[in-house]
């Protein structure tokens, strides 16, 4: 059994906070969740998460121009200067202060950040080379007698503007002018929310919260040669001619701005919150307080459209280099929507459960996981791109349990509402509802191997109820728990159902059979979750002792124990007395499964670790910590003696009354409440597990956490592959290789390298007489980065002889390979099958027309030989005719 499994994607969660931005092309969305970051490739259809964590939740993003270097930057102003591509931390710099925005010049040279009433611009620090002290501060600003909310760059890079609390805007500039103040926008009567300039730079719009919009141009003046003609009014630094060509040279910073126009929103009881603009095509998009936002065309101010797109705020608003999309996050929903306003519909609209996700099923193909949470929602979401497609909202509370059926054709859920439901995964319907004679709530979700027949077990009435998928009747009641049944399994030869409970006990049930007498396995503590082996003769179950109890079913005995309490303890909360060591209420797993060939068991609890064991030995072969992030409690395992305070943690103090803004102060919180409703909550979440899944496949495995839907994969999926790279390894030796005619050089170069183009360029070179005998030497190492390119060559491009000679001979020569590794090259087979299945399709496709066509012209040849033979008719038709 592997182990080394890594993280590949964060699914269930798609925006926290803070803003979301466009990469440079345009075609792919970063979205901050939590401390991690998510793209959204909007063209191929896929999610990917980057590796890399920030200690806390992050607050503001920044991408570079060229696309190569990401800021982000946490909530206490610690940053990461993160490789983009690669997704590796380059740097990290703390600023020691709150940063509400940060912004690279347009030029990439610089980096623009709010530092409270002060603005501190940085210069990037190179993403090629390591440096001792890579940032270094260019100038600080100051001003403003508030915070400082944003700050945007002219497109010439010598110009700033922003906007701060004190409801006014200034305009700095990056390096000192001779002459030259900063330039102060005030008027508003609040929070200046951003500020841009237009194309021209001759215009510059702000925007406040209350929904006024101010345009701001050169004051005119009067010409002293003629009265009849208006100048612009200069601020030159002198009447000399250097004076003159400086003051032309920096016209923005030496213009003396005024109001030329005011607009208004007039949208009643609602505020702005978030702003941006697109210069080319003069388009302001403001997002209001009430989900609702909407398109003006600047400098007239003409409204193109508005829309209500949530039932919350709308925190954050991007715009693509192109001015077609439009990207939008809903912080307190989770809602992230990427809306395309000329064609006016949604390129991308996703949103996580509003609250924790308490457990998942993986389908029997590994394609597809069904999500429950505590919000009563249902989500289907693709493993491989991460995106949801299918949301099932029916139940009316928490739902505590999913299962797929052996075909995969339906999913089944049960819920604290007291219903199990059935939805057909082929018409994305509900199409059966099971209930009990009387309500009871249901915890626990088991289902019969052909599909015939689940089972659910209840919380209040320690009862199991057994129905007919077919006809939906209640087939038999299952009684002798004294205690909440909390999980629930069959065998998966189907002869027998296995229920745990906290009475301490397993019952084994032959639910098929006359007797429907069971004796109790008892156990040394409650139990909490149970799971077969895939063979059927063993039973894992979890107790809150901490303990894994292995039980045989023939024999209906303990057959062994691991003890994981010390392996699954860790982590502190924050105002917890004992220490991690100590805690009992994060010493016990909650949920437990087997991998696929039944060797070993993964298991998971309310602390941050997910922990594989051996199940022959006994011993645990790995741990996985689920998250770093401080902002979650139970992270940390000593507690920080600087942040104590008389009143407690400084952390559990409630600040929302010391916010400058009323909304932020009001508190709309039910007294007591802490889930299960709608309200705003106020203690931190804790870091936990409550569900861990593995794929059929044994490739990956998933687990439901206070983060989201955390999945990890064996198989390799990053884009860089550091493998023997030497400093002679570059695209012109490359080249030079190719032109020699060295193809296997070239192309396992090329292959290190891992640069498509390059690759593309090499692989297309290559001789056809030479493709057998380079298949045969090439290295087993490069067998899966190189059918990967071939499979997604196939479907892009038109040498399909080309490739379909490659594809043959790379599987004759390494049949044998491919056959032992099966398990690792699955993903790549499946992909070329994929390809060669388009391909398919489209030969036949176009066979089709080509033999409609024959038949068309043959039988209008036929109508034509009884009459006259007509050489024009003929020719109308594409025939050549020679008499």
């Amino acid at each position: 059994m592997k182990s080394n499994f890594v993280f590949q994607n964060l699914c269930g969660t798609v925006y926290r906070q803070g803003n979301v931005i466009f990469t440079p092309d345009g075609n792919s969305v970063l979205s901050p969740v939590g401390n991690r970051v998510s793209v959204f490739d909007l063209v191929n259809n896929k999610s990917r998460t980057l590796p890399f964590e920030n200690r806390k939740n992050i607050s503001s993003i920044a991408l570079s121009p060229d696309g190569n270097v990401l800021m982000s930057i946490d909530e206490d102003g610690r940053a990461l200067l993160v490789h983009f591509r690669k997704g590796t931390v380059i740097h990290h710099i703390s600023f020691k202060a709150k940063v509400n925005h940060v912004s690279f010049s347009p030029d990439g040279k610089y980096i623009a950040i709010t530092h409270g009433h002060k603005i501190q611009v940085w210069k990037t620090p190179s993403h090629l080379v390591r440096e001792f002290a890579p940032f270094e501060l260019h100038r600080e600003y100051t001003g403003h007698h508030d915070e400082v909310v944003n700050v945007c760059w002219s497109k010439t890079s010598r110009y700033f503007v922003t906007t701060s609390r004190d409801m006014t805007a200034r305009l700095y500039t990056l390096n000192p002018l001779e002459g030259f103040k900063p330039k102060q926008f005030a008027g508003h009567r609040d929070v200046v929310i951003s500020a841009f300039f237009s194309e021209d730079e001759k215009t510059i719009y702000t925007v406040s919260r209350d929904g006024a919009v101010f345009a701001w141009s050169a004051k005119r003046g009067v010409s002293a040669e003629d009265s009849d003609v208006e100048m612009d009014i200069l601020d030159a630094p002198s009447t000399s001619a250097s004076g003159a060509n400086l003051a032309l040279e920096h016209t923005v910073a030496y213009t003396r701005w005024g109001i030329s126009n005011r607009h208004f929103f007039n949208q009643p009881g609602t505020k702005v919150v978030c702003a941006t603009f697109h210069p080319k095509t003069s388009l302001l998009i403001v997002g209001f307080s009430t989900g609702v936002f909407g398109l003006w065309e600047m400098p007239s101010f003409t409204s193109v459209h508005t829309l209500s797109i949530s039932n919350e705020k709308i925190s954050s608003v991007a715009v693509s280099a192109s001015g077609e999309w439009l990207a939008f996050g809903a912080a307190k929903l989770g809602q992230l929507l990427v809306w395309e306003w000329q064609s006016e519909s949604y390129v991308l609209k996703q949103q996580g459960h509003y609250y924790d996700m308490n457990t998942l099923s993986f389908s029997p193909d590994g394609q597809n996981i069904a999500t429950g949470g505590e919000d009563g929602k249902v989500k289907i979401w693709n493993a491989s791109s991460g995106f949801c497609f299918v949301t099932f909202p029916e139940h009316t509370a928490s739902v505590s349990s999913v299962e797929f059926s052996k075909q995969g054709q339906v999913l089944f859920t049960a819920s604290l509402d007291g219903t199990v439901r059935a939805y057909d995964m082929v018409r994305y319907r509900n199409f059966r509802t099971f209930t009990s004679p009387t309500p009871v709530q249901f915890s626990s979700l088991a289902v019969d191997p052909s599909g015939d027949v689940v089972c659910a077990g209840s919380q209040d009435s320690f009862e199991i109820y057994m129905w007919s998928v077919q006809t939906g009747k209640l087939l038999d009641i299952l009684t002798g728990h004294e205690a909440p049944v909390c999980g629930l399994a069959f065998s998966p030869t189907g002869d027998q159902l296995a229920s745990a409970s906290w009475d301490r006990s397993i019952r084994l049930w032959s639910v098929f059979g006359r007797s429907r007498a069971t004796e109790p396995i008892t156990l040394s503590s409650e139990a909490t979750s149970l799971a077969f082996r895939p063979d059927g003769k063993e039973v894992c179950a979890s107790t809150l002792d901490g303990q894994l109890s292995f039980i045989d079913v023939e024999e209906g005995q303990i057959k062994s124990v691991i003890e994981g309490r010390k392996d699954i303890s860790g982590g502190r909360k924050m105002d917890g007395r004992l220490t991690a060591a100590n805690n009992a209420a994060s010493k016990y797993f909650n949920s437990v499964t087997y991998t696929a060939d039944g060797t070993c068991v993964l298991a998971g609890g309310s602390s941050k670790y997910i922990i594989i064991y051996d199940r022959q030995e006994g011993v645990m072969i790995k741990k996985f910590q689920i998250s770093q992030n401080l902002s979650l409690d139970g992270t940390l395992e000593m507690l920080d003696s600087r942040k104590l305070t008389a009143a407690g943690p400084i952390d559990s103090i409630d600040l929302d009354g010391d916010n400058s803004d009323l909304e932020d102060r009001l508190d709309r919180t039910l007294p007591g409440a802490t889930k299960g409703d709608m309200s705003k909550r106020k203690y931190r979440r804790e870091v936990k597990t409550t569900c861990c899944r593995f794929s059929t496949t044994g490739r990956s495995f998933a687990a439901c956490s206070t983060e989201g839907l955390l999945i990890y994969t064996l198989d390799e999926l990053n884009n860089f592959d550091p493998f023997d790279l030497t400093l002679d390894l570059t695209p012109e030796n490359i080249l030079k290789q190719l032109q020699q005619e060295e193809w296997l050089i070239a192309l396992i170069m090329a292959l290190r390298l891992n640069e498509i183009k390059l690759v593309q360029v090499v692989y297309e070179k290559i001789d056809l007489r030479s493709i057998q005998l380079i298949s045969r030497q090439l290295p087993q190492i490069y067998i899966i980065p190189f059918l990967n390119f071939v499979s997604k060559h196939l479907e892009s491009f038109p040498h399909v002889e080309y490739d379909l000679l490659w594809i043959s001979s790379i599987l004759t020569a390494h049949g044998k390979h491919i056959k032992e590794n099966k398990g690792q090259l699955a993903p790549t087979i499946r992909g070329l099958i994929r390809g060669l299945m388009n391909l398919e399709g489209s030969v036949a496709k176009l066979s089709d027309q080509n033999t409609f066509s024959l038949d068309y012209i043959l039988s209008q040849i036929e109508r034509n030989e009884k009459k006259p033979i007509d050489q024009n008719g003929l020719t109308e038709l594409g025939i050549e005719v020679d008499i």
